[in-house]
């Protein structure tokens, strides 16, 4: 296989509050291939989003640190870069599309010049030849009568114009990683199938690897080529999207994957969700920290926090149970 474009060895992100200590991510390891579309998928306040920070270390701090491991961007840690450094490397070579664009642009400046400006900033370009290509850009995704419209505010544009918007704003310098945070949160499911195919056919076309921050199920099972499953900071499982989907070897996955309605399955009365809610990072249950709420806990889990260990070909799993997890997915997996 390949060198990997980025590797992520044992992050842990820590804030600091009056309540304690919030882990929010203690421990996540995982690489991403170029070209590579990777899913991230959990519930709120499992560590996606802070583990997609970090990466490019926007944690805010105080509160929040990263406390140890590295960041391997082609070889280089960019927890190690000064501040120059890792300016260089935001917006240039790793971009981020943030889950409500109405928050992430300048309401005060044009859309042009929010373009025009990481243009010249990063390419070096000169005033004409950034506001061409800004031109291009919004063209490229879709904003009709580009060349009149790069002289409007945010607030001239509608939800799904503004996150084409974003979204052209993250490619500009064509980046090799792009991290999309919940990228159609805001916006109705026609205009988030709009802009999921715009992004991944456009990052398809320039060769970009992505990390899709989100927890709808159905956006990772279209469009992410691998799937990591985050639980209470830590990833709890990893597959190719399509191992995963037919065979979920984590109580926490196949819980997920219970809880949303099937189109190709018979209709049930009800959906079966996840009873309970998830730990407080502050004080995490010694253990596995889904035990509280799993169908397959035995007594080992309550005094071990299982590994991430090795359950099939590039398929990991952090379950003691795994075993007996496969034989309860399997026949659900049959009438799929």
């Amino acid at each position: 296989m390949a060198e990997p474009l980025l590797r992520v060895k044992d992050l842990k992100t820590y804030f600091y509050t009056e309540e304690g200590i919030v882990k929010a991510v203690d421990g996540v390891s995982y690489d991403v291939q170029p070209g590579e579309i990777l899913g991230l998928v959990g519930e709120s306040g499992c560590g996606k989003t802070v583990s997609a920070l970090s990466i490019l270390r926007l944690i805010p701090n105080p509160p929040g640190k990263v406390v140890s491991g590295e960041v391997l961007f082609e070889g280089e840690d960019l927890l190690k870069l000064d501040d120059e450094g890792i300016r260089h490397i935001r917006g240039n070579k790793i971009a981020m599309i943030f889950q409500e664009p109405m928050t992430s642009l300048n309401p005060v400046l044009t859309i042009g010049r929010q373009l025009t400006e990481t243009l010249e900033l990063h390419l070096r370009m000169d005033r004409q030849s950034a506001i061409q290509r800004a031109i291009e850009l919004l063209e490229m995704v879709g904003i009709p009568e580009a060349r009149s419209r790069i002289n409007d505010y945010p607030h001239q544009f509608s939800g799904g114009m503004r996150q084409r918007v974003m979204i052209a704003m993250a490619l500009s310098c064509n980046p090799k990683l792009l991290l999309a945070d919940e990228p159609t949160t805001a916006l109705d499911v026609t205009i988030q199938a709009q802009i999921l195919e715009l992004m991944t056919g456009l990052t398809r076309e320039l060769g970009t690897a992505v990390i899709v921050i989100t927890h709808n199920l159905g956006v990772v099972a279209r469009y992410a080529d691998r799937v990591n499953v985050m639980y209470a900071g830590k990833v709890v499982e990893t597959a190719q999207a399509i191992e995963l989907y037919h065979h979920p070897l984590h109580p926490y996955t196949l819980g997920l994957l219970k809880s949303v309605p099937r189109l190709d399955q018979a209709r049930k009365e009800r959906l079966d969700p996840i009873e309970g809610f998830p730990p407080d990072l502050v004080h995490v249950p010694p253990g596995c920290p889904f035990r509280p709420r799993c169908k397959f806990a035995v007594e080992r889990c309550a005094e071990e926090n299982p590994p991430l260990m090795m359950v099939g070909e590039g398929h990991y799993s952090a379950c003691w149970e795994w075993e007996r997890v496969d034989k309860a997915a399997k026949p659900a997996a049959s009438t799929s």
